[in-house]
C-alpha cells in the first residue's frame, strides 16, 4: 500500500488497519472456517428449497429497506454533537465540523461504540433464542434493525448524514459485506464499497450512485443477507441451546457489522480529509 507523505503517523496507522481489514492475509484458520461451513450450507439450502423458505426470505427482504430507514432515524446527529462539544470540541455545531478534527480526536469520541451493540445484540439473541424456532421470526428483524442502527450511528460520529440516500445505500452494503459467508463473497462486497466510497467522495450525485448500485441491486442484497441470516439460525431451534446460541451468534454478527462500519467509515473520514485517491483498494 501506497501512503501520501503528508499523512500524519496516527492517520497512516489508521490506513494500515484498513488494509488488513479489506485485505486480510491468507491464513489457515479461513480455510477451515470455509469448510467447516459448507455442509452447514448445504442442509440450509435443502431447508430453504420449499415455499416456507421462499416465504421466509420475501418477508425478509421486504423489511430490511424499512429497517435501514428505521435506523437513520433513531439516530440522534443532535446528542452526537453535543457529545463532541462535551468532549471539549466547542466548534462541533454541524456533522461538517466532525470532519474538521482529526481522526484521532473523533476516534476518542467514538469510543466503545461498538462494544455497547454487542452487549445488546447478545441480550436480544439470547432473549429470541430461549424460545427456539418461534423465536427466530423475531431474532432476525430485530438483529437486522439493531446492526443498521450501529451502523447509521457510526456514520454519524464521523461526520456522515444518514438522512440522505447515498448514505443509506452504503449502510445497506456494509451490512451485505459484514454477512458474507466466505472470505472471497466478502472481498468482492468490500470492492463494490469500495467504489461506491469513492463516488461519494468525488461528489457524485444519487442519480449517478443509482445507475452504479441500481435499485434491483439493493433488493438482491435484502435478499441475501435474509437468506444468509436464517440460515446461520437454523442452530437456534433447540430452546435449550437456543438462548446460548442466540446470544452468541448476534453478538458476534454485530461485532463484524460494528468492525466493518468502525473501519469504513475512518476510509471515508480520511477520504473527505486527504482525497478519494487515498481509499484503500481491495487487490485480491
Amino acid at each position: 500500500m501506497t501512503l501520501m507523505p503528508n499523512l500524519k503517523p496516527y492517520d497512516k496507522s489508521a490506513l494500515v488497519e484498513i488494509d488488513v481489514f479489506k485485505n486480510p492475509p491468507e491464513s489457515w484458520w479461513s480455510t477451515v472456517t470455509d469448510v467447516v461451513a459448507k455442509p452447514f450450507e448445504v442442509v440450509a439450502d435443502f431447508a430453504f428449497d420449499n415455499p416456507v423458505g421462499a416465504a421466509v426470505t420475501k418477508a425478509i427482504s421486504g423489511i430490511v429497506s424499512l429497517l435501514n430507514d428505521g435506523a437513520s432515524w433513531t439516530v440522534r446527529t443532535s446528542a452526537v454533537l453535543e457529545e463532541y462539544r462535551d468532549d471539549g470540541h466547542s466548534t462541533v455545531t454541524t456533522l461538517k465540523n466532525i470532519q474538521e478534527l482529526d481522526l484521532e480526536q473523533a476516534d476518542r469520541t467514538v469510543g466503545y461504540l461498538g462494544a455497547k451493540y454487542k452487549s445488546l445484540a447478545f441480550g436480544e439473541g439470547a432473549g429470541a433464542g430461549a424460545l427456539g424456532a418461534p423465536g427466530i421470526a423475531i431474532d432476525i428483524p430485530a438483529l437486522v434493525g439493531l446492526s443498521l442502527r450501529a451502523v447509521n450511528e457510526y456514520a454519524t460520529y464521523y461526520g456522515f448524514d444518514v438522512a440522505l440516500e447515498s448514505e443509506r445505500m452504503f449502510a445497506m452494503q456494509i451490512l451485505s459485506a459484514a454477512s458474507a459467508p466466505s472470505v472471497a463473497a466478502k472481498q468482492v462486497a468490500l470492492a463494490e464499497l469500495s467504489r461506491v466510497a469513492v463516488m461519494i467522495a468525488q461528489r457524485k450525485t444519487w442519480a449517478v450512485l443509482q445507475r452504479l448500485v441500481a435499485a434491483q441491486m439493493v433488493k438482491k442484497i435484502a435478499e441475501a443477507l435474509g437468506i444468509r441470516l436464517t440460515k446461520a439460525k437454523l442452530a437456534q431451534v433447540v430452546p435449550v441451546a437456543g438462548a446460548l446460541v442466540g446470544g452468541g451468534f448476534n453478538a458476534w454478527y454485530v461485532g463484524s457489522v460494528t468492525e466493518a462500519a468502525y473501519l469504513l467509515y475512518r476510509e471515508r473520514f480520511l477520504m473527505e480529509k486527504y482525497g478519494p485517491e487515498i481509499a484503500v483498494p481491495v487487490r485480491k
